[in-house]
């Protein structure tokens, strides 16, 4: 009793079993609530103590993940001046202001470490409320702002007089310290002012039917009495449902029972009197009560869904300087329309009577303090959404936008430019392009009207002295704000099906309920990303109706560029005909020696037409189950298993298949709708126990390409047949609009994996590839066998940045073997090989640290079969253990450490792909990264002019010789006053025999096209030189291109007979010429397009197989070299550093071509001039 005196209750006290708070032990004591316990205040009563003070209430986390975590170090990182150093209490509430100790849920505190709940400690079902806590400081350690001892002002209350009168309105603030009789509470918290109440009014109301109200609003009808039913759009009761009637102000006059019906006294049954009914999650619903004389009547209200909102506007990314002014802006659309904005603040809400604000965020006279993370929250009647998170960066008045100095960034060199000190690689520098603050005009726009990036504000031209040349270069030494180059974002690829590779031909692609683009003949398509999309949702319909309709989430490189993806189809079930009088059942899931996974039950007259009216008749119907017990069709998943959550959180699904479903009338073909479908679920085939409570269906959203709940499941154990005692989940459903279901469960237990892609096995920082789209599939593994998938659960992509991907994966910390993951890596519809796992691994070469790999059981696919593909691996996604040193730093990510992940530097722990390397290699002397078009440079030099149009020119070669040689276009200024015989760049390429042919080699070689410089100013024709490596002449030049030089003046001058030179043509000739050409909006797309024509010797065409004789430019003969005569690659052997020789080659995959498999397409006449050669 002592003890309660004064005021201590007890609490309990962990020992040998500290909690974890994220990846750290918490070592203090803590009080912990448990449910059912007596609640009791976080805070401990003392006795009134006016030598101390409360902060404000804080909330930096929100209870996804693994729970609530409000980290005392995590506070004064962002809050550094308003916490005191030793704080002696703590209390802690729910965003809706419920004290922590009445939730019933169990929670944990400490002065000295903060507060805490985990999801796995809550009942089944529940998860952590979003918990805001303050501290109790000693007065004097905290800044005495009032603003924190008192909360704002309420609005003015009514006024209290009635019509026409004098009354009073009072307004009301709280003091926040814990004790009243604080020397800061002594000021006023009340205030009033004198009003004058409404003005009066006479009641001019009349009814055909019963009298008027007291508020003269509405009719009454004490005799009568209104009979009410609520139902769900399946059909089932609506129980809870709140019954108003229509007026100015609704009144709420009932709520229905659990069997949806409701019976209201009163209401006049004039046809002029409207029900609004409303229940959380469905629109509102009004139904007029019908005419009657009788003395009762009823109504029939059928809910529909309500849809939840989703943003249509995201908050960008901003940087300002000290002092300056910047606006968000978010926008959200749904059924109903969301009204109100919440905004946040490195996840703490911003004040809404403070800031002011809407759908916009406006923040004048910016301080250092208030930069972070922004983003906003909105809710309607289905559910809340929450925008994407903008940074905000800020930079002192005094300091650079940007970092002056440049990082390093090495480029490789020609073969025959091997340096002493750097081997063949050169440092050029480059500056990251991350947003910077430039002038600002003085509007407060959602959008900057210019926007500002670092880039490179002065460069050095430096020699790099060669084998017989010099190679100048220009080289990055200052860099600073500027404009941001402009840049367009596209998305490439093919749609096929997933089981035979057969393309979809000429199908429609909708953006939203837009036509955007049609599938070729092959199945590709290619569409520019729209500008502001965050979240690209494109849906995939087959006119001939042979696939199902595939909606995709395609992650697209927001810096710009090309993305290819491949679009794996699902092949319509073939429909089986159904009475709609009878029940019928359809198993989901038929796999040789396996159970259904589940069975449909259409019960009979269920089916109805579009305008409602019940079908009866023979029904086609076809139910198409994507199995995921078959792992090869985890590509072909729609979506990218994701749902919202209550709190606008989007959240990973775990799916047990998903399966589209078509119901159409047999004689005329219209499309039917279906009420309460039942789903029986065989529990057997959910092997994760925790994962049958979660069980629930779902229906896609095609629009936000988001999995939005359709019902829950229960446990049904009656017998369904003699021989069947399993145990079922049914779910109830209704087919309207949307005709795509899962069955699917959330699963928490999420992490990253870190992925970087490299353009060789040399993993150099430099030599990162971008915009290569890595896909990961999560697999369930046979238990006791952890490389043996027994099924897929979710199929994850993302695309590379210049610091590689985090890819979400599940992940387990209790049992690594929970889960595996199988990696793999595509650009441009290549296939990237991942590091080798056999004859042994090498920790180094992997990218990861032993012993975390042994734990990760990392394995190429080629480990036990040398004949399988390379690329990809499979890896146990082992979630990292606390306070391990090896397993801290990546690969693997717990979910809640994402922005770690995205961060990391280079040498953190990430799994590695790389491309194999070919026979082609660039050069520029304006250092230009193919995969970053920010990384664009302006300057006459430059080898692209235009960083959103990109014009690739190839020219075809052929060899006569018996070996297979190297060829370089050296290309200069031809015409330009500014550029004239200064160099914009080599290409070399090895070209590629004719199996055959045995003395014939073909070679596609890039050169410079011509056309306007940077400045579009004035067209310059570069001066092309083209230069077979080795003992070679000049046999023929295609007589049509000459007849084009000549007649297209200046003509260059053509001295030399083991090489060519011309001003390259303005035109884009083609294959009759020998030269291709083609204009893309990405440099690989276009270099892709023009060289596959090249190969093929069409001007339409594309080929990955050399065609030799076929729509060549120039021929060549070359002789073998003298025995005692090294050729380059050779020389390069002998070279120290052992430096591969080899350069890159390009995006599209070369293949040699093969004696069984080679076509060889004839010349068609093509007039050559030859040349008289010296010597002959």
């Amino acid at each position: 009793m002592a003890a309660t005196k004064r005021g201590l209750l007890p609490f309990f006290i962990l020992l040998g079993a500290p909690s974890i708070w994220g990846e750290r032990i918490l070592k203090q004591s803590v009080r912990r609530i448990r449910p059912g316990q007596t609640p009791f205040s976080l805070m401990i009563k003392h006795s009134p103590d006016s030598q101390s003070v409360w902060t404000a209430w804080f909330n930096i986390d929100h209870p996804g993940g693994n729970g609530d975590y409000e980290r005392l170090d995590a506070i004064r990182f962002y809050y550094r001046d308003r916490v005191c150093p030793r704080p002696f209490r703590i209390e802690a509430r729910t965003t809706d202001w419920v004290p922590a100790g009445s939730t019933g849920q169990v929670v944990h505190s400490s002065a000295q470490e903060g507060f805490w709940c985990l999801n796995k400690e809550q009942p089944s079902g529940q998860t952590c409320l979003n918990y805001a806590i303050r501290f109790l400081c000693l007065a004097g350690s905290l800044p005495q702002d009032p603003r924190v001892l008192w909360s704002s002002w309420s609005k003015w209350s009514e006024c209290s007089a009635k019509c026409d009168q004098a009354g009073v309105q009072i307004r009301t603030r709280n003091c926040l310290v814990e004790s009243l009789q604080d020397p800061h509470c002594q000021e006023v918290s009340e205030e009033g002012r004198r009003c004058i109440g409404p003005p009066c009014s006479v009641c001019d109301m009349t009814c055909s039917m019963g009298r008027v109200n007291a508020e003269c609003d509405s009719c009454m009808c004490e005799d009568h009495l209104l009979y009410g039913k609520v139902s769900l759009p399946d059909g089932a009761p609506a129980a809870g449902a709140a019954v108003y009637l229509q007026a100015k102000t609704p009144k709420l006059l009932t709520v229905s029972d659990g069997d949806g019906v409701f019976q209201v006294p009163g209401v006049c049954p004039d046809g002029q009197n409207v029900l609004l009914v409303k229940k959380l999650k469905y629109k509102a619903a009004l139904v007029t009560v019908p005419q009657s004389n009788q003395g009762s009547t009823s109504v029939h209200i059928r809910l529909k869904k309500a849809d939840k909102p989703y943003m249509t506007k995201q908050p960008e990314n901003k940087a300002r300087r000290e002092g300056q002014s910047v606006t968000f802006c978010c926008q959200a659309a749904g059924d109903p329309a969301p009204e109100q904005y919440l905004w946040f603040h490195n996840d703490t809400l911003l004040d809404p009577s403070l800031y002011k604000y809407k759908g916009n965020l406006v923040l004048k006279n910016l301080k250092m303090d208030q930069a972070g993370q922004y983003f906003c929250k909105t809710s309607n009647d289905a559910g809340s959404v929450k925008s994407q998170g903008a940074t905000l960066s800020l930079i002192a008045k005094e300091d650079n936008s940007c970092n002056p100095t440049p990082d390093s960034y090495l480029i490789r060199l020609p073969h025959d430019c091997f340096q002493n000190t750097t081997g063949f690689y050169y440092n050029v520098g480059r500056c990251a392009s991350d947003t910077c603050a430039g002038p600002l005009d003085n509007s407060l726009g959602c959008k900057d009207a210019i926007a500002y990036c670092c880039g490179v504000s002065k460069m050095e031209t430096q020699e790099i002295m060669c084998a017989g040349y010099t190679l100048p270069i220009k080289v990055a030494t200052e860099c600073g704000c500027q404009k941001c180059v402009e840049t367009k974002a596209t998305v490439r690829g093919r749609a096929v099906a997933f089981d035979t590779g057969e393309p979809m031909r000429f199908g429609h692609v909708y953006l939203g309920n837009n036509r955007i683009s049609m599938t070729g003949y092959k199945g590709t398509f290619s569409i520019q990303v729209p500008t502001g999309t965050d979240r690209l949702v494109l849906t995939f319909v087959d006119r001939r109706q042979e696939f199902v309709n595939t909606t995709k989430v395609l992650p697209f490189n927001k810096n710009g560029g090309a993305v290819f993806h491949e679009i794996k189809m699902l092949r319509k079930s073939p429909p089986i005909t159904l009475e709609s009088t009878e029940t019928s059942m359809i198993a989901l899931g038929e796999m040789e020696g396996e159970d259904p996974i589940a069975t449909l039950e259409i019960p009979p007259n269920t089916f109805y037409r579009q305008n409602g009216e019940p079908y009866v008749g023979k029904v086609k119907a076809s139910v198409t189950f994507l199995d995921p017990r078959n792992v090869s069709s985890a590509a072909a998943a729609q979506s990218d298993l994701n749902f919202v959550d209550d709190e606008g959180d989007m959240l990973p699904l775990r799916t047990y298949g998903m399966f589209s479903m078509d119901f159409t009338d047999e004689t005329t073909a219209e499309g039917l709708n279906a009420g309460n479908i039942r789903v029986h679920l065989d529990s057997a085939q959910v092997k994760m126990p925790e994962h049958q409570k979660g069980m629930k269906l779902w229906s896609l959203n095609p629009h936000t390409g988001l999995w939005e709940e359709e019902g829950e499941f229960h446990v049904d154990q009656r017998r369904r047949s003699k021989r069947e005692e399993r145990t079922f989940l049914v779910g109830n459903m209704e087919i309207r609009e949307r005709r795509l279901f899962n069955l699917d469960v959330p699963e928490n237990r999420r992490c990253y994996i870190k992925i970087r892609t490299y353009r060789s096995e040399r993993y150099l920082p430099s030599e990162q590839v971008t915009g290569v789209v890595v896909s990961v599939i999560n697999l369930e593994p046979t238990p006791g066998y952890a490389t043996n998938p027994r099924a897929w659960g979710r199929f994850d992509s993302a695309v590379t940045s210049s610091n590689g991907a985090c890819v979400p994966a599940f992940c387990d910390d209790q049992n690594p073997d929970a889960y595996s993951a199988y990696v793999m890596a595509i650009l441009g519809g290549e296939e990237l090989e991942a590091v080798p796992s056999s004859p042994r691994l090498n920790p180094l070469a992997i990218g990861v640290p032993q012993p975390y790999l042994n734990k990760l059981r990392y394995r190429r696919t080629d480990h036990l079969d040398r004949n399988v593909k390379k690329t990809a691996f499979r890896i146990s996604v082992a979630k990292p253990t606390p306070n391990v040193a090896e397993e801290s730093n990546g690969p693997i990510y717990p979910y809640e450490k994402v922005r770690e992940c995205e961060v990391a530097p280079y040498f953190a722990a990430h799994f590695r792909f790389y491309r194999v390397e070919g026979d082609r290699y660039d050069y520029n002397t304006i250092p230009f990264n193919e995969d970053d078009p920010l990384s664009w440079t302006e300057d006459y030099l430059a080898w692209w002019p235009k960083p959103m149009e990109f014009r690739a020119c190839y020219v075809k070669v052929k060899i006569n010789g018996p070996l297979e040689v190297n060829i370089r276009s050296r290309n200069m200024g031809g015409t330009h006053p500014r550029t004239v015989g200064k160099l914009y760049g080599i290409r070399d390429v090895r070209s590629i025999r004719d199996l055959d042919r045995p003395n014939l080699s073909t070679a596609c070689l890039e050169f410079k096209c011509s056309g306007m410089l940077y400045d579009q100013e004035r067209v310059d024709r570069t001066l092309v030189k083209i230069i077979p490596q080795g003992n070679c002449y000049r046999e023929s030049v295609n007589g049509m291109l000459h007849e084009y030089l000549v007649n297209h003046l200046p003509v260059a001058v053509n001295n030399d007979s083991s090489q060519y030179t011309m001003l390259a043509p303005l035109d884009p000739l083609g294959h009759n010429y020998g030269i291709y050409t083609v204009t893309d909006q990405d440099p690989r797309t276009a270099k892709e397009i023009a060289l596959g024509r090249c190969f093929d010797g069409t001007s339409d065409g594309s080929s990955r197989i050399m065609k030799s004789n076929v729509g060549i430019a120039l021929t060549f003969g070359c002789q073998e070299r003298d025995a005692q005569q090294q050729s380059v690659f050779q020389a390069l052997r002998n070279l120290p550093g052992q430096y591969s020789a080899s350069p890159l080659r390009e995006r599209i995959a070369v293949r040699r071509p093969s004696r069984n498999r080679v076509v060889q397409i004839q010349g068609k006449g093509i007039p050559s001039v030859r040349i008289p050669q010296r010597g002959q």
